[in-house]
């Protein structure tokens, strides 16, 4: 028999599980353990950060509904003001006017 022939299958038996134990069921049963624990973690991580970026996204239209509303009462309230000047200036004319045809009649 050749000698690579006698290395080979020395080599081949030693690499072989038979000539290695098991790990202890413990240690199995831990990295197991460990090994769903790593999962379970890693789903909770995935959902935790899939929920903070559904409420940015949700508080970010929120925030240009805000906006918006906020941009309607301001031009809603400078509106306002507009008219209620145009208002009190309309309203003095007519008081002038008026004050000006009475003190007429008077003389």
């Amino acid at each position: 028999m050749p000698l690579w022939v006698f290395v080979f299958v020395i080599l081949t038996l030693s690499s072989s599980s038979h000539c290695f134990p098991h790990p202890p069921l413990a240690l199995r049963m831990r990295r197991y353990t460990d090994a769903i624990f790593t999962n379970s973690y890693r789903k909770v991580l995935g959902q935790m950060s899939a929920r903070k970026l559904l409420q940015d996204i949700m508080n970010r239209q929120q925030g240009e509904r805000n906006q918006e509303r906020g941009a309607r009462a301001r031009l809603g309230r400078q509106v306002d003001s507009v008219w209620a000047e145009q208002k009190q200036m309309a309203l003095e004319s007519i008081l002038v006017a008026l004050q000006q045809k009475h003190s007429r009649n008077q003389e």
